[in-house]
């Protein structure tokens, strides 16, 4: 999945951005079939556990293969990881504040619309460009500040009068599903450029880093499970109300989690942004044929400005893929630069 090169090439990049967008809106979509329409509701604290299950699994396999042999893959796991408990403790950070992330995902789209959800979540771009300019020392340009004040706007028109579902068997709160929208949002934007931050201060292998991540992360749900689903989970078992579409929504959740991880690693922000747009556009066509969706003239232009505010803010004034030097300006400078 990682390059052999640091300098990657156009070709990873857009491969990289075709895998994103296309697991991004199928994503959206089968997660909120699955909390929606089937009539038994599986515990999302669990699937959630079981998601960073995987994806360490997935981790050590792409670590031996880049490591070469399994007494590397010892070696390395035994250095990086179960001898460095301070770096596991770095790494538990943004895994306690992903698993929040992913929980909070379950509640917003068990009481939102797909594509009502997948264009309110664009607020964790606001979110990140305050982390960026404050964690890593950046600055935005006009463009990009103004890029983030549309998307506000086209989030206002979205949440306006949201397009209304009429396939829907479970009743919905608005209310409960753009709160968990906002605790998703602050988590995203924290996570990532700490994450970013920590990726890039350091030659340590990404899928180390995962690894040191994932380990945590497994902690940090199953505590999850206990408190939030412990006494059911007991009375009606850990995969109560899995079905094959469960397993696929976890499927992809490990999978865009593992690139999420090389995004951050090797991409940009046009990358992203363009991702998260297409995927917008794509779980809303999806939404109207299979849930019923009706799309007002409100919620259509509040969607293409945020389309637009992405792609505007993707567009980067400064190289992205390194950590910027310590500067002497304070964070409300860096804040009002341009």
């Amino acid at each position: 999945m990682s390059p052999p090169k640091e300098n990657v090439s156009l070709l990873f990049k857009l491969y990289c951005l075709t895998v994103m967008t296309l697991v991004a809106a199928t994503y959206t979509v089968a997660l909120r079939y699955t909390r929606t329409v089937e009539t038994e509701l599986y515990f999302s604290t669990t699937a959630v556990c079981i998601t960073e299950i995987i994806k360490l699994f997935l981790s050590v396999g792409i670590l031996a293969k880049e490591t070469g042999s399994l007494a590397r893959l010892i070696t390395s796991l035994k250095e990086n990881v179960f001898g460095s408990p301070t770096e596991l403790l770095k790494l538990s950070v943004p895994s306690l504040v992903y698993a929040l992330q992913n929980n909070m995902a379950f509640v917003a789209l068990s009481n939102l619309d797909a594509a009502v959800y997948q264009v309110t979540y664009q607020l964790k771009i606001p979110c990140t460009a305050l982390c960026t300019v404050l964690m890593l020392n950046r600055t935005l340009s006009k463009l990009q500040w103004f890029s983030v004040f549309m998307l506000c706007g086209g989030v206002t028109l979205v949440q306006w009068k949201p397009a209304q579902a009429t396939k829907v068997q479970v009743e919905q709160n608005p209310w409960l599903g753009f709160g968990a929208i906002a605790v998703a949002v602050l988590c995203s934007g924290f996570a990532g450029v700490y994450f970013e931050k920590v990726l890039k201060s350091s030659d340590t292998s990404l899928w180390v880093r995962n690894i040191q991540m994932y380990l945590s992360g497994i902690v940090v749900t199953l505590f999850g499970v206990y408190m939030s689903d412990g006494a059911q989970v007991l009375e009606k078992g850990f995969f109560y109300g899995y079905t094959y579409y469960v397993w696929f929504v976890i499927f992809l959740a490990s999978v865009g989690g593992l690139y999420t991880s090389v995004v951050v690693k090797y991409t940009d922000n046009i990358m992203k942004g363009f991702s998260a747009a297409a995927a917008i556009v794509l779980s809303t066509v999806a939404s109207v044929i299979l849930f019923g969706l009706q799309i007002t003239v409100t919620f259509s232009l509040g969607a293409l400005l945020v389309c637009i505010s992405i792609y505007l803010y993707g567009l980067p004034r400064q190289d992205t893929t390194k950590i910027q030097p310590s500067e002497t300006k304070s964070s409300k400078e860096r804040l009002a630069t341009v």
